[in-house]
């Protein structure tokens, strides 16, 4: 299986499978001399972790993370900085229950990536559905932490904002809750309805999709580049490698089909530091596919979870056409663990691009500093 890298000059390439002893990745490209250390990533991987609430996969996965390589202590400052060698970075697997997939091991789920993977390669994991499995992804976290290292000032944050069919108000919206309920909620109101709702999803055996919303502050103007490298187009690229993603937009998305040319610009005014000040931000801080200095805005979308109780209709691997339903432990709505999957993936995307920008036209090319010319 080839294309496990992402990335131009951040380049992460992750490996394992969801029921081999680990996991693991390889982040190339990262800088040298940044402070990094295990601590810096696990807070992170911790947000993502499985069994935390009755609302995720109950499987136990302490998902403690190992730098392998690519550190070193600074002997002037008696820190542990970046060499800018390739980092390693290690996860062990140690909850994993095989047997549950013992009776559709010859049987493909309905949804999932079990016929495909079949008959591209002839063969297929089906513990866990192996390298289509949502296991790997631990490994984009622990990467993004080190992204959001080498990025600095930027802050990337997400929320669910849609569950099933319930949408949050967008008036209710408070960064400080997204920590204080078990779906990553801004909304304090949504996430008590979201609780009846997915327990009521969980009982019967099935399960939902979300919609996850994520903001980058403090991205500087210029990163991204015409025509076939344009930063919504990298940023697209990386939410729907993420396992599950079926859409991904950025700004106003889909929504500016239905706005005027008047509604949807994006008028601008001299700010008082001598800055651009934009009037709105449909675009999501994104135009010509480089960067505004606005916060940078995209949503993505994910299917419900492929792994339900509920007999489906399928076939087996010998055209034998069978009903199918999964054991094992799954999340009822795979959306709630993909928040900080997903910041995590704006963070790999980000830093390439401002790896990419600043080889392209140095740190200070551009306004303002033509201002003075």
């Amino acid at each position: 299986m080839s294309h496990n890298t992402f990335g131009h000059l951040f380049r992460v390439t992750t490996w394992g499978e969801s029921h081999g002893p680990a996991i693991g990745c390889v982040v190339d490209g990262c800088p040298p001399l940044i402070p990094l250390v295990e601590a810096d990533l696990q807070g992170f991987l911790d947000k993502r972790r499985p069994g935390q609430s009755r609302f995720t996969t109950q499987r136990q996965e302490p998902d403690q993370v190992k730098i392998l390589s690519g550190v070193m202590i600074d002997d002037q400052t008696g820190v542990q900085v970046t060499t800018g060698t390739p980092i390693g970075l290690f996860i062990e697997n140690v909850d994993q229950r095989s047997k549950d997939y013992g009776e559709i091991r010859n049987a493909y789920r309905p949804g999932h990536a079990d016929y495909a993977y079949d008959v591209k390669y002839g063969i297929r994991d089906y513990r866990g559905g192996g390298r289509s499995s949502a296991r790997e992804t631990a490994m984009r976290v622990a990467a993004g932490g080190v992204a959001r290292k080498v990025l600095g000032g930027v802050t990337i944050r997400g929320a669910l904002v849609q569950m099933g069919p319930h949408k949050i108000d967008r008036a209710n919206w408070n960064w400080n809750e997204v920590d204080n309920n078990a779906f990553f909620c801004p909304d304090a109101k949504a996430a008590k309805v979201w609780e009846d709702y997915l327990d009521g999803v969980r009982k019967a055996g099935s399960s939902c999709g979300a919609v996850i919303e994520l903001v980058a502050d403090g991205v500087a103007p210029g990163w991204g580049a015409p025509i076939y490298g344009k930063l919504d187009a990298e940023l697209a690229s990386a939410l729907m490698s993420i396992n599950a993603v079926k859409a991904v937009e950025i700004g106003d998305g889909m929504a500016v089909a239905a706005l005027t040319g008047e509604d949807n610009a994006d008028e601008m005014r001299m700010g008082n530091d001598g800055r651009p000040l934009f009037l709105s931000n449909h675009a999501g801080g994104v135009l010509g596919g480089v960067s505004t200095g606005q916060p940078i805005i995209a949503r993505f979308a994910v299917k419900p979870t492929s792994s339900i109780l509920t007999p489906r209709r399928s076939i087996d691997r010998f055209g034998a056409e069978t009903e199918i339903r999964t054991k094992g432990r799954h999340d009822p709505c795979v959306g709630i663990r993909a928040v900080p999957v997903g910041e995590a993936m704006m963070a790999i995307a980000l830093a390439d691009a401002f790896l990419r920008h600043r080889g392209h036209v140095g740190a200070g090319a551009g306004w303002p500093s033509r201002q003075s010319e």
